[in-house]
């Protein structure tokens, strides 16, 4: 099984998960790199801040992973996040999708992070100037 899913606290390497994917079946692997951005809705973010109920979380992108491959050819799914502090510019997802052919993994791959934000519990606080607040699922865009 060529399949990953983590959560983890240290800096995510966006080249090395999407190459635990590369099969020799396979003729695309896409990849999205979700990253802390400076401006929220007209809001300068310092930092965020990712928490997860750790258990629960894996267990429901295992089953993100099972979906999608009933969904779309695809051969394999790497869904790694990163929980903690994450300043500007640092990776906090990496989503990588193989399969033969890029249409079906850049559909996956879409259709992955839209579902991750909405039914994976992890939670994302926004800190900026003046204060913070907690962001939920498919406002967390």
């Amino acid at each position: 099984m060529h399949d990953v899913v983590e959560l983890t606290i240290e800096p995510l390497d966006i080249g090395r998960i999407s190459r635990r994917l590369t099969l020799p079946e396979c003729g695309a692997t896409v990849t999205l790199d979700g990253y802390v951005r400076r401006f929220t809705n007209g809001r300068e973010t310092d930092h965020l801040v990712y928490e997860a109920y750790d258990s629960m979380a894996v267990k429901e992108m295992w089953k993100l992973v099972e979906m999608v491959k009933t969904e779309y050819e695809i051969a394999a799914v790497a869904i790694v996040h990163r929980l903690g502090r994450l300043e500007i510019g640092e990776t906090s997802v990496v989503i990588s999708v193989a399969a033969p052919h890029r249409r079906a993994a850049f559909a996956a791959c879409e259709w992955l992070i839209k579902e991750l934000k909405r039914t994976v519990p992890i939670w994302k606080k926004e800190v900026f100037a003046g204060g913070e607040v907690w962001i939920e699922g498919d406002a967390a865009s």
